[in-house]
């Protein structure tokens, strides 16, 4: 993160961006009275968020002025019309050649077009702000000045006089750029960068990001940063920093309510920590955790759950099934279901959701059902343990309690690991497993590690319905490291065997 080196002034007096999020990125908005550099290739929302900082500005009372230099009036009154816009109030300049150019007689012979075409457009925007005197300007794009120009030396010598006419004028201003040009060092002339990217994973719709490149004289949030462009306008997800968010909270023990279950955990879940549930598909990892859910809510706690490997009514069905009255703290707003599609949502944005639940909900518990699903999601994201490590922390500093399901391959049998080795992230582990006994197929839970505290090193027979039901220990079990438990003990000690 940048900062202000001894000896420098004060952080400048920030102009409010508009756009949801960036504002938090660059420490406040846009320096004030200064030159940006917003660069990216086309269709990474440039355009957007320069009629965002406009409009923020008209918000503000302030004198806005777009100067266009390849797109028409129109064309921007219906960019923004899509947005649900109305931009009066803000002077749109139109700098492109219009159809006289076409004409034989307008073509140039001695001069080439650049010697008089630079200087005439130049002219014609120093006299508009002349005239409209504003407080913010947006210059799209820089292109068609670097066209004209035709060379480095003579391009950089433009927006630098443009930079010293704009000193002193109170004008804050955004120049709209295509892709990093090399060797042109409009970086070091700009108050600001800030790029937008596009990326084109290989299923589902593209995903954006931007970073702040440079910014002098302010703190902003480094890295990359999830945005998306929707009606309404571009939004950004700044990228989650845990050490921001720490908070005192009650660290109190969170109960199933489930007396055997608890004490299998010695007490319950502790607050401000994770739980990982490790199983074969279908074997109760879900149920458990709407178990903790439901137990919550019933004590007036909020709890959020987002599910990305079924849909919200096959949730409230098979926990209705089972007992578990969700349906109800869902009307009454103590549960939020969330259906999260993985080929549609990006980290930063799932980052948001999450901390939005925390603090604007005030949520205590937090489900991730599943694991599998989230990393799905992120499937070409590089660094996808250390953004959940992340999201971990910020949810333990907040005081929530953190469950999430991860599904094993296979079902019977020796079951292969997870996808991904995450259960060093997690606090508590929760593993659950098939076994056979008298031909019957049974689950079994037990808990293999608790940072927190202790708990029991046994394993329990878990039943599901109606509610969930954990037995007396098991002692009489084989095989259970190598995943494929069998239980040799007598049947009238388990719940299918008549007792329970």
């Amino acid at each position: 993160m940048a900062s202000v080196r001894p000896g420098e002034a004060q952080e400048y007096a920030r102009a409010g961006s508009g756009v949801s999020g960036l504002d938090e990125v660059m420490g406040g908005g846009f320096p004030a009275d200064r030159l940006h550099l917003v660069q990216g290739a086309p269709g990474t929302g440039k355009t957007t968020i320069a009629l965002q900082f406009l409009l923020e500005g008209r918000r503000q009372g302030e004198t806005v002025l777009y100067v266009t230099l390849s797109e028409t009036a129109e064309e921007l009154r219906a960019v923004a019309a899509s947005h649900g816009w109305d931009l009066s109030g803000v002077s749109i300049h139109e700098l492109a050649p219009d159809e006289q150019s076409l004409r034989p007689d307008e073509q140039y012979t001695i001069l080439h077009p650049s010697e008089v075409e630079l200087g005439e457009m130049t002219w014609a925007v120093l006299e508009e702000v002349e005239q409209t005197k504003p407080r913010r300007v947006v210059f799209d794009s820089l292109a068609e000045l670097r066209l004209l120009a035709r060379d480095q030396l003579r391009y950089r010598r433009q927006i630098l006089a443009l930079k010293q006419f704009f000193a002193g004028r109170h004008c804050t201003v955004l120049l709209l750029d295509g892709p990093n040009q090399t060797g042109e060092g409009l970086e070091s002339v700009a108050h600001s960068v800030l790029e937008l990217t596009q990326l084109s994973p290989v299923y589902g719709p593209d995903r954006r990001r931007l970073r702040v490149l440079k910014l002098r004289g302010g703190h902003y949030r480094s890295g990359n940063h999830d945005y998306v462009i929707q009606t309404g306008g571009l939004t950004v997800f700044p990228r989650l920093v845990a050490a921001h968010h720490e908070t005192p909270f009650f660290t109190g023990p969170l109960p199933s309510e489930v007396p055997a279950l608890d004490a299998l955990l010695g007490g319950g879940l502790d607050r401000g920590t994770s739980t990982l549930l490790i199983g074969p598909a279908g074997v109760g990892k879900s149920v458990i955790t709407t178990q903790f859910v439901v137990s919550a809510a019933a004590r007036g706690e909020r709890a959020d759950v987002y599910i990305f490997d079924e849909s919200v009514q096959t949730y409230l069905t098979r926990s209705s099934s089972l007992g578990l009255d969700v349906a109800s703290h869902v009307a009454d707003g103590r549960i939020v279901l969330r259906r999260l599609d993985p080929a549609q949502i990006s980290p930063g944005e799932f980052d948001h959701l999450v901390t939005e639940a925390v603090e604007k909900r005030g949520s205590r518990v937090i489900v991730i059902d599943s694991l599998n699903g989230y990393l799905n999601a992120m499937a070409e994201e590089q660094a996808v343990l250390i953004q959940l490590h992340e999201l971990l922390t910020y949810l333990g500093q907040r005081g929530v309690a953190t469950l999430m399901t991860i599904a094993q391959h296979g079902l019977v049998g020796e079951n292969a690991g997870p996808p991904l080795d995450i259960s060093y992230l997690a606090d508590t582990v929760l593993l659950l497993r098939y076994f056979e006994t008298a031909g019957r197929l049974c689950q079994a839970i037990s808990v293999v590690k608790k940072r927190s505290g202790q708990h029991e090193h046994t394993i329990r027979e878990l039943t599901l319905g109606p509610g969930v039901r954990v037995g007396e220990p098991l002692h009489q079990f084989q095989g259970v490291l190598a995943g494929s438990p069998a239980y040799l003990g007598p049947s009238h000690a388990l719940f299918s065997g008549g007792h329970g």
